[in-house]
C-alpha cells in the first residue's frame, strides 16, 4: 500500500515550505515519486534526500534514515549506537515511552553525529518538543532530522562511492514510500 500522502510535488512543498530553502529544484505538478526520481537521476542527490525525507511519513522517514546511516557507516561503535537503537525501537513500537527515550538520547548527543539526529528524528515525531514544557513538535522536524542524519552519514563515504550509494538509499526511500513498512 502506497504511503505517499501528496498528489503532486507542489503539494508537498506547500505543506513543507522550508523545502524551498533546501532544494534548488522548483516544485512541479509531477507525482512526488516521479519528481524524486528526476532529482536522483539528474544528480541532485542532496535535494533528493531532502525531498525523500519529507515525502515519507515520520515513522518511515526514521526507519529509512536509520537504514541509510547503517549502510553508509557500517558497524556503528557501541558508544555511538544508542541513537539508532533508540530510533529503531521507536519505529518497532512508536509509543510515548520510546519516543521520550530517543529524545533524551538525542538531546545528549553531538550535533555532528548522525546517531544524534536519528534519535531526535524519533524523539520529535510527535508529542511535545521538550518533555518539561508543552510545546508541540512541528511536522517538519522529523524529516529535517532524517535528512541531516543521512547526509552526515554519507560524509563518511569516499567521494566516488557517495553518488551510487546515495542513489541506492533514495531508491530504498522510494520503495518504502510505495509499499510502507
Amino acid at each position: 500500500m502506497s504511503r505517499v500522502r501528496f498528489a503532486t510535488a507542489q503539494a508537498l512543498f506547500e505543506v513543507f515550505p522550508d523545502l524551498n530553502q533546501r532544494i534548488d529544484a522548483k516544485p512541479t505538478d509531477q507525482r512526488p515519486i516521479d519528481f524524486l526520481s528526476g532529482l536522483a537521476s539528474g544528480g541532485k542527490l542532496d535535494d533528493a534526500v531532502a525531498f525523500c525525507a519529507h515525502l515519507l511519513p515520520r515513522r518511515e522517514a526514521v526507519w529509512w534514515a536509520c537504514g541509510c546511516a547503517r549502510s553508509f557507516l557500517g558497524d556503528i561503535p557501541r558508544d555511538r549506537a544508542a541513537g539508532p537503537v533508540a530510533a529503531e525501537a521507536w519505529v518497532y513500537e512508536p509509543d510515548e515511552e520510546r519516543r521520550l527515550a530517543a529524545l533524551e538520547i538525542g538531546f545528549k548527543g553531538e550535533g555532528n553525529n548522525p546517531s544524534t539526529w536519528l534519535a531526535l528524528g524519533a524523539g520529535w515525531s510527535g508529542g511535545s518538543l521538550f518533555p518539561q514544557a508543552p510545546t508541540p513538535v512541528q511536522p517538519f522536524m522529523t524529516p529535517r532530522c532524517a535528512r541531516i542524519a543521512v547526509l552526515l552519514s554519507a560524509m563518511s563515504l569516499k567521494k566516488n562511492e557517495r553518488p551510487p550509494r546515495l542513489r541506492t538509499c533514495i531508491a530504498e526511500g522510494i520503495k518504502l514510500a510505495e509499499t510502507g513498512l
